[in-house]
């Protein structure tokens, strides 16, 4: 189990994630990412199904907030196509996965641009390298910043279920 997991089963109240890129490459998703662009079936994403979502799941039916928001700018790379539809299991397993887009206007979502975790009330910052890899976990020392942050990206995200049909035309795929 890897330190990030660990720190996400020990939460008393809430999992907050910000997420501000528009690619990720990691290692456990790189086969259903590739299978997705090659129109090929892709296996049921669910509590039931992956680990993650499972822990999750139990986590939400713990009485515990999990809340995402991915701050995304038009038009939607390959990737985040592949995400978006992807988020629907983790809607499953009770997570708020919301959406804050950009769209190349100026304002105040430009400010946020580090992807990091809130768990309770501790911060880790994650770090990824030129190749969108994941190589680092920090904790913060200044959890007011990330406060503020996740704040603002809630304020200006919609629920993904809002967000899906405006850009329906570039999903490659409607559902897995």
């Amino acid at each position: 189990m890897d330190d990030l997991t660990q720190l996400l089963r020990q939460i008393e109240r809430s999992a907050f994630r910000l997420e501000t890129r528009s690619e990720y490459n990691a290692a456990s998703e790189a086969a259903l990412f590739h299978a997705f662009f090659e129109g090929h079936e892709l296996p049921p994403r669910n509590p039931e199904t992956d680990p993650w979502l499972r822990m999750t799941a139990d986590s939400v039916n713990a009485g515990r907030s999990w809340r995402r928001v991915h701050v995304i700018e038009r038009p939607l790379s390959r990737y985040l196509q592949f995400e978006l539809i992807g988020y629907l299991g983790n809607l499953l397993a009770g997570e708020d996965v919301r959406i804050a887009s950009r769209d190349g206007r100026p304002g105040p979502l430009h400010k946020l641009n580090q992807d990091f975790w809130m768990l309770d009330d501790d911060v880790f910052v994650m770090h990824y390298d030129q190749g969108n890899r994941l190589v680092d976990i920090e904790p913060a020392t200044n959890a007011a910043t990330f406060r503020e942050q996740r704040d603002l990206a809630l304020a200006h995200s919609i629920p993904l279920a809002d967000y899906l049909p405006t850009v329906r035309d570039e999903l490659l795929r409607s559902s897995w």
